[in-house]
């Protein structure tokens, strides 16, 4: 008997493209909800941006992680971070994050620890989206959750072969997370109202540049679209 075809309301093309949605094999990451991110005296306010943007989507993320909780999806969590020695820093990356306003960047003392540095407090996920113990957090040094760390092979042990993305920065981590896995085979799902950048027209280009050319990096959808699939999966 051949199996039904499931798809998912997406741009420009219905997700994914073969029609193959299953909960087994989609996995939902959440890139990034530190409180270096997302609190004030955390990295993005000290590079002089307002993070009330990132905040705001913080009750939605809240929803499509209890809908992927129920439907029993594999989910991940990222975080950005450096050793504590800035052993995995280039010098080109400490120069650009110092090169704002208040002069501050990675390592140095703000009011939630160390900027952007593992074990201390502004490196750790928000509470409002804290991960359950089986939900594994990748510690990344840079941008993309491939670069330098496991998670494909955590994707390959748990046989996922289509990624569910949401978390900050839409424009950066995001969007070369994104590119990442495109590159490696993976058909990705931006959840773009469960994404934010520190600026609105950031955002806007960066889910614009996924839905180009066809869905050059993947598709993009809306989180009560996708919170509908995920609950019909848990009914």
């Amino acid at each position: 008997m051949q199996e039904r075809k499931q798809y998912l309301h997406a741009e420009p093309y219905a997700w994914p493209h073969d029609g193959s949605l299953k909960p087994d094999s989609t996995a939902l990451v959440v890139i990034d909800m530190q409180r270096d991110f997302c609190e004030e005296g955390g990295y993005l306010s000290h590079q002089g941006y307002d993070i009330s943007p990132v905040r705001s989507i913080i009750p939605s993320i809240q929803q499509l992680l209890t809908a992927a909780r129920g439907a029993a999806l594999p989910i991940f969590h990222t975080c950005e971070g450096h050793r504590p020695n800035l052993a995995t820093l280039s010098t080109r990356e400490l120069f650009r994050s110092r090169n704002n306003p208040s002069g501050l960047g990675i390592g140095d003392q703000g009011p939630l620890g160390r900027l952007l540095i593992r074990g201390e407090a502004g490196h750790d996920i928000i509470p409002e989206l804290y991960p359950l113990k089986n939900e594994p957090v990748v510690d990344k040094p840079g941008k993309g959750a491939f670069a330098n760390t496991e998670f494909e092979l955590m994707l390959q042990v748990k046989g996922v072969k289509r990624l569910i993305v949401c978390g900050v920065t839409t424009d950066v981590c995001v969007h070369t997370t994104m590119r990442e896995a495109n590159d490696r085979g993976y058909e990705c799902l931006l959840v773009e109202d469960c994404c934010a950048a520190s600026e609105a027209k950031l955002h806007e280009a960066a889910v614009e540049m996924i839905r180009t050319e066809g869905g050059i990096f993947g598709c993009t959808a809306k989180v009560q679209d996708v919170v509908s699939v995920l609950e019909n999966w848990r009914k």
